[in-house]
């Protein structure tokens, strides 16, 4: 993406944001305090509502949870657990200094969890579809919200479950817990994926809460650093496919990648067709998740919701030839220039070759015939 018409979008994402909280009571809250969490990877986020996130839209809502209305009553607990339509969106940050993604949820029959126990507390099927329409649909121009485009959801609840903190209505049919999503700018653009593998996430050794998830309560490394995010973990097989291509519940969508080095990861499938089951090594490209199961144990449970998958690319090595320039890191305020004469040398001019950190060195790769014919000197920016 052109960095002009991308610094140009953030800009007006961020104006767009500010002149929303102006016009009333609404708090700006960033992704990354919404999701920070303790050493038990419990929420800490301690904000108030109604809140308000800019990102972009990671998936269209019909990739993860089925939606169509199903009422289903209490009935003396028959209906228990069964909830219904449900529609399930993530949103990841864009704006600068801000890092990670949130789940926006709803479901239908919320009077069905047995701590509610009553169908009162659920919506009836034309309710329901008003529901999913409202948030489907940007409020001022009635377009479809898809994946890519950037919006501002405001939140008056939230949960923590499973190790996320949830925008969401908080289980309640009352209009005072909605939440709303806005469009800033339409078709705005998926991010860049992530590229990491299993071993960023996963560990060959059980932690001492007896799981093998990396956790890093703070977010610089491990699960939490891609949660809710849109990555691509590379160099995977599958070890179960009993999931694949289900187009069924979330819970039978998991299937089991493998490494090749003794770490597992559980995927879950979209409901749509990804194609055969890879059967050779690939990439798989969707968003981090976390589901721990538990609403006070957030250490383990991350996942990816498939949404792309590629073959792996070949591992191909290759020996350098080309000679290379490097100097210390620490002096970032020099610049690599050369000329193509000696004894009384000059003009100098700056190389054109970009500059690399690594091993804490910056380095620049030469062309073979450049480096037969030129002079390189550092010289300080002013």
């Amino acid at each position: 993406m052109n960095m002009n018409r991308t610094t140009t979008k953030l800009t007006l994402a961020a104006i767009a944001l500010t002149a929303l909280l102006a016009a009333g009571s609404t708090r700006a809250e960033t992704f990354q305090n919404l999701e920070a969490v303790d050493t038990n990877g419990f929420s800490t986020w301690a904000g108030s509502y109604p809140l308000a996130v800019t990102g972009v839209i990671l998936n269209d809502p019909g990739e993860m949870l089925d939606s169509t209305p199903n009422f289903i009553p209490w009935n003396s607990g028959a209906g228990i657990y069964q909830l219904g339509g449900q529609w399930q969106i993530f949103v990841q940050a864009v704006l600068p200094g801000d890092r990670g993604g949130v789940e926006c949820w709803m479901g239908q029959n919320y009077g069905n969890l047995p701590w509610l126990h009553n169908s009162a507390f659920s919506y009836d099927n034309a309710t329901w579809s008003t529901e999913v329409a409202r948030v489907s649909h940007d409020p001022a121009t009635d377009r479809a919200f898809r994946k890519g485009d950037l919006v501002t959801v405001i939140a008056n609840g939230s949960l923590f479950y499973g190790g996320m903190q949830n925008i969401n209505e908080e289980h309640s049919i009352d209009p005072a817990l909605d939440f709303t999503v806005s469009l800033v700018s339409s078709n705005y653009g998926l991010p860049a994926p992530e590229a990491l593998s299993l071993a960023s996430v996963i560990s060959t050794n059980l932690s001492p809460t007896g799981h093998y998830d990396i956790f890093d309560p703070t977010r610089a490394t491990g699960g939490e650093h891609w949660q809710g995010m849109r990555v691509r973990i590379n160099g995977l097989t599958l070890v179960t496919t009993n999931g694949w291509n289900t187009k069924s519940d979330w819970s039978a969508r998991y299937c089991t990648a493998a490494d090749g080095e003794g770490r597992q990861f559980p995927l879950v499938h979209p409901l749509y067709d990804l194609g055969p089951a890879p059967t050779n090594r690939f990439d798989a490209t969707g968003i981090f998740l976390q589901e721990s199961g538990s609403g006070t144990d957030g250490t383990f449970g991350y996942e990816l919701f498939i949404q792309e998958v590629a073959p792996s690319a070949p591992a191909v090595l290759a020996i350098a030839t080309k000679p290379v320039i490097t100097w210390p890191g620490a002096l970032a305020n020099y610049q690599l220039r050369y000329t193509n004469t000696v004894g009384a040398p000059g003009p100098w001019q700056p190389a054109t070759n970009v500059p690399a950190l690594i091993n804490g060195r910056w380095t620049v790769i030469l062309d073979p015939a450049d480096a037969q014919t030129r002079f390189y000197r550092l010289q300080r920016i002013q």
